[in-house]
């Protein structure tokens, strides 16, 4: 496989996972967004379906795939075929491998892996990632949860917002990141460490009121001298920010991954629809300004996706005699998530004008569209964050 060519077992694999989406999901999907209902059901189907175990090993019941077979692009192509039919499904996916998953898989212990990766792999259970507080997002060094080891056990208070996955029926712990020192250069010290579900001192709060990504589960996290054994700090002790951020580059493509899916709908949506909109005598899309627009949308869909699957490929080769480096991978994943991200929120705004009135109005998906579209450029390193980091990554002296 390169990096601009899907395998056909890739191209099988995304029409198994479309198939599952048209079938479980769009049936019931405007639905459930405007209940804001998070189908525990569907999701652990998902699991049985093995999407949550793409990137893991199989002896925790992972595909245990060998990065020639591009397990980090099958994981990508899932999101995509979610995100087509419901981006709030495609995140959840999304985090539920890249912040859920991968950390215990890539930091953990044999004993915190063998705990909590089955379960988590199966689908049976989620997981989430703590970061995000009231006054920390992207800047994570002013985190304000802190965590002090009292008589071998860890011992948290802070709070925590915007966490994906962390208060379901099915949800089993949340890694948060605390304070817990400082370093030698007198900057605070940043650990991660895993807190199980119904820990005494963990409160999740209600679920918010979104704009988008309605289905999916989401929550602020309260801490009040939550305890937790010394043995759940996941990762060296001060390495908490630097796995955070390794941690973010995989979620970069994922989320560009996201909005491949959604400009897929709005790209189909919007030629449906102008093909059988009846103005003055003939369909709108024999209009050039609608079918210019329609254009735009799909030069905006290759584009997004062959950067995304360009990072993918790469996430995969990693490692590999001649693959590429992590300063590369990162500067690919970056610039995938900005371009792909705007291109989201843009083509979401296309897809509403073509729809014209009708788009306005929730019966159209394209509404759902366009109010889904815009957390896309925030979460997992806002769009400013990604121009910052593709001008690091050029050797500018950007701050």
């Amino acid at each position: 496989m390169t990096a601009f060519e899907l395998s056909r077992d890739h191209e099988d694999f995304r029409r198994t996972v479309r198939e599952f989406a048209e079938a479980e999901i769009a049936p019931h999907v405007a639905q459930w967004d405007k209940e804001h209902h998070f189908p525990t059901d569907v999701v652990q189907r998902m699991g049985e379906l093995g999407l949550f175990g793409l990137t893991a090993p199989e002896e925790y019941g992972g595909a245990g795939l060998d990065p020639a077979d591009g397990p980090f692009t099958s994981l990508c192509l899932a999101i995509e075929e979610l995100g087509r039919v419901d981006q709030s499904l495609g995140v959840t996916l999304e985090a539920g491998v890249g912040l859920g998953i991968n950390p215990i898989l890539t930091y953990g212990t044999d004993a915190q892996k063998e705990r909590w990766l089955p379960d988590l792999v199966a689908g049976r259970r989620l997981a989430g990632f703590g970061l995000t507080e009231p006054g920390a997002g992207s800047d994570a060094g002013a985190t304000r949860t802190k965590a002090e080891l009292d008589d071998g056990e860890w011992v948290v208070d802070g709070a925590k917002q915007f966490i994906t996955n962390s208060g379901s029926a099915i949800t089993s712990l949340v890694t948060v990141t605390a304070r817990t020192g400082t370093s030698e250069t007198g900057r605070p010290e940043i650990s991660t460490i895993v807190v199980p579900a119904g820990t005494p001192g963990f409160v999740v709060e209600p679920a918010y009121d979104k704009l988008g990504w309605r289905i999916s589960d989401t929550h602020p996290l309260t801490f009040t001298g939550c305890r937790v054994p010394a043995e759940n700090l996941l990762g060296e002790r001060g390495r908490g920010y630097a796995q955070f951020l390794a941690t973010l580059d995989d979620g970069r493509v994922a989320i560009a991954a996201l909005a491949v899916g959604l400009l897929q709908a709005c790209v189909e949506q919007c030629v449906a629809y102008a093909g059988d909109r009846q103005t003055f005598g003939g369909p709108i899309g024999r209009k050039q300004g609608v079918a210019f627009q329609v254009a735009d949308l799909e030069v905006m869909l290759h584009a997004s996706r062959l950067l995304t699957y360009r990072a993918a490929a790469m996430k995969d080769a990693m490692g590999t005699p001649g693959g590429p480096s992590v300063r590369d991978f990162k500067h690919a994943a970056s610039v995938a998530k900005l371009y792909a991200t705007e291109s989201a929120v843009t083509g979401t705004r296309i897809a509403t004008q073509v729809f014209g009135g009708y788009g306005f109005m929730e019966e159209y998906p394209v509404a759902r569209f366009y109010r889904d579209a815009k957390i896309l450029e925030i979460g997992e390193g806002t769009s400013e964050v990604q121009r910052m980091l593709i001008a690091r990554g050029l050797g500018l002296p950007v701050e």
